[in-house]
């Protein structure tokens, strides 16, 4: 429990990670934001394919499997609609904060991804949230930069990041009671971490990198599927 508490909190203070690069950095960060977005949507891809799937496969069969991949989709697809019905208004540290929900929001799954993660291998946990750490760090950076070119101050937008930074390892804590009810639940989890990560790469962190820069998030994107690769090789 103190393993996965640790690991999930270090995954989630990726995203004060991000905010502080936006601070530091500003406007010169846009290159750096968009390797990071194809960095964290590698990552994830990997991840999602090649470790969770197969592993909700092993542990629970065709259905958990199905199930959990739907269920992750539609988690993510409602949070976006969500965002979307909120976040109309044109001011910039409004959707700052918005931004920051949606992370808050996404993170919460993505803790028990790393609890179920782990409870399946000790060296899955550590690949899960080595790629939520990549994924935090360019979603700090998206939820700064309205909110710094908004008019908020550093110290409001660090402790924002920080209060999402907890969503994690919360998750994590959860996650951590409900993965001891059958094989089959972790089956469940994991598929629906995979679906919630596909959707995040296909609909959100792949578009925006490219928007960003293309090839700078083409190069990312390489980079992380390799090092998801390696890891992976190395369980």
């Amino acid at each position: 429990m103190t393993k996965v508490m640790t690991v999930s909190l270090l995954a989630g203070l990726a995203t004060m990670g991000g905010a502080l690069i936006t601070l530091l950095c500003g406007r010169a960060a846009q290159g750096v934001l968009a390797w990071m977005l194809g960095l964290a949507a590698g990552a994830m891809s990997g991840v999602a394919c090649l470790d969770l799937i197969p592993s909700a496969w092993r542990w629970g069969g065709p259905w958990h499997l199905a199930a959990g991949l739907a269920s992750g989709l539609i988690l993510v697809w409602l949070v976006g609609r969500w965002l979307e019905a909120g976040g109309k208004s044109n001011q910039l540290a409004k959707v700052g904060y918005l931004v920051a929900a949606g992370i808050a929001l996404h993170d919460l799954p993505e803790g028990i991804a790393i609890a179920a993660g782990y409870a399946a291998t000790p060296a899955l946990g550590w690949v899960i949230a080595f790629a939520i750490g990549f994924h935090n760090i360019p979603e700090g950076m998206a939820m700064a930069a309205p909110m710094l070119l908004g008019g908020q101050g550093a110290g409001r937008i660090l402790a924002t990041a920080g209060l999402v930074s907890l969503v994690t390892p919360l998750g994590a804590g959860l996650g951590a009671l409900l993965v001891g009810i059958s094989s089959h639940f972790i089956a469940y989890l994991l598929a629906l971490a995979g679906g919630a990560m596909l959707y995040i790469v296909l609909w959100e962190l792949w578009p925006q990198g490219r928007r960003e820069g293309s090839r700078l998030a083409l190069r990312g994107g390489l980079a992380g599927l390799v090092l998801v690769l390696l890891l992976t090789l190395l369980e």
